[in-house]
């Protein structure tokens, strides 16, 4: 055997596939605790919700709305949304900001693709994962995302799909 040389044992390769299929598992069920929490916005265009998650803990939570104190009205008369309205990101983030946890290494799970604000928000927030289901209607979030080497992962929730960026 060479200096350095890394022996392949059968069983490891086996506790490795284990483990991502458990990793996955915790995504989606993330995942869908992050759509029952959207469901906690009087958004009407669009819920989305966001869970922030630290070793297996969730430390904030977060869906899209008005500032706190605001009537909750997303909309204006013509069905645009008003342009206080914060993300579901933005508010986890804040949220988490406000405590006595740390963010920094945490894992975002959120129902759409954050969009470039947030992803500013996220990479000063010290994240390094973002799980996601639906993509949102532009990529530069997601392409900040990158270029900043966070992990990116999206899931669907509803056939148990898996693709990782």
């Amino acid at each position: 055997m060479q200096p350095f040389e890394i022996k392949q044992y059968p069983f490891y390769n086996n506790l490795k596939v284990e483990k991502k299929t458990k990793q996955q598992l915790l995504d989606q069920r993330y995942l869908k605790m992050a759509e029952i929490w959207a469901q906690n916005s009087y958004c009407k265009r669009r819920q989305v919700g966001a869970l922030i998650v630290k070793d297996k803990m969730i430390i904030s939570d977060g869906y899209n709305g008005t500032p706190a104190g605001f009537e909750n009205i997303c909309e204006d008369e013509e069905n645009k949304t008003k342009s206080y309205v914060l993300h579901a990101e933005a508010n986890a983030i804040t949220k988490v900001a406000k405590s006595n946890n740390s963010s920094d290494g945490a894992t975002l799970y959120v129902t759409s693709s954050p969009c470039i604000e947030c992803s500013k928000l996220i990479i000063q927030a010290g994240i390094k994962r973002v799980v996601f289901t639906e993509n949102y209607r532009l990529e530069d979030g997601i392409n900040l995302l990158k270029r900043a080497k966070i992990e990116i992962v999206q899931v669907n929730t509803s056939l148990g799909g898996y693709k990782d960026e």
